[in-house]
This record gives structure tokens, sequence and C-alpha cells, in this order.
């Protein structure tokens, strides 16, 4: 991984995307106590996104703090031709995601949080797959572990360093 690539938020226009929401139960002596955690996802569809999660006693401000959270949390992703660079697959606790570039035109084959994650990072062609846990905690941060290791031509070819040509042919 190529450290972490941070984004500031100003001059952003970024979209939020509602992932989940869990309704907690505290049981006390007096009684049973709710309270809301939502996880938002917010990107600008053109390879920036971040996750985010907030609690609070109504689902209101349990979202506008999750959306608060996700923007501290922004990172930039590579996309070629509206879709990932290359296959990927990435491991969060228990949840396990697959990620394969696609042809113009499939469209987002992918499920519930993996979905949320790629329309927000703008990715517009990719198959995915999510294995393991469906636990929608852990699927966000293993689509978001994946995408943060997908590396363009450019970046190998900075790393390795050689030229871009040699990439493709060596």
């Amino acid at each position: 991984m190529s450290g972490i690539r941070r984004i500031k938020t100003s001059d952003l226009d970024l979209k939020d995307r509602l992932v989940a929401i869990n309704r907690v139960t505290k049981v006390t002596k007096g009684g049973r106590t709710f309270s809301f955690a939502a996880i938002v996802v917010v990107g600008n569809e053109n390879g920036i996104v971040g996750h985010g999660l907030g609690k609070a006693g109504e689902v209101t401000t349990a979202i506008s703090k999750a959306v608060e959270d996700a923007k501290k949390n922004l990172v930039k992703v590579p996309i070629i031709n509206d879709t990932i660079p290359h296959q990927q697959v990435a491991r969060y606790s228990g949840a396990h995601v697959l990620m394969i570039p696609a042809s113009s035109g499939t469209g987002v084959k992918a499920g519930g949080a993996m979905r949320a994650v790629l329309e927000s990072v703008g990715v517009k062609d990719v198959l995915a797959k999510s294995k393991g846990s469906s636990n929608p905690h852990n699927v966000v941060k293993a689509t978001l572990k994946g995408l943060m290791k997908m590396r363009d031509a450019y970046t190998v070819a900075k790393d390795r360093g050689v030229a871009l040509e040699k990439v493709f042919n060596g």
C-alpha cells in the first residue's frame, strides 16, 4: 500500500449514501433506552470516497454525525475508463470482497454495502462479490481497503523506476 492518501474536504462536491441504520438498545434499571447507529459513504463520484459512523438518539442526528465523520476519512482511488485498474481481493475482519474490472456498459454488479461504496467513488462498470460476513461495517471497510490497494500503471512505473511502456511489455 503506497501510504494513505488523505484529501481535504474544501471545494469538493460530495454526495452521501446511507448504507445502514441500526437500532441499538441499552437496558437499564429504568427500562430500555433506544439509540441509532448509521453508516454513511460519501464521495464525489470521481475517485474520492470516505465512510463514517454516527450514533445518536435520533436517526437524522445519527446520519448527520456519520456524514461529518465520513468527510474526515476521505481517500483518493484510481479509476480508469469508469472501472477499476485491476482485479483486487480484500479482507476486513470476517468480510471478504472481490472486485474485477468490467468492460463499458456492464454496470455496477455488486450488492448492498459494496454497491454504495463503488457508486460513491465513481466506478460505473465493475463485477464485485462479497463473501463471508455480510455485516455492512466490515463490508464497507473491506471494499475501501481493496480500493486503496489499487494502483494505476503510472504509479506502478514510478514505484519500479521504469518507463510506462515497460509496465505493459515487461
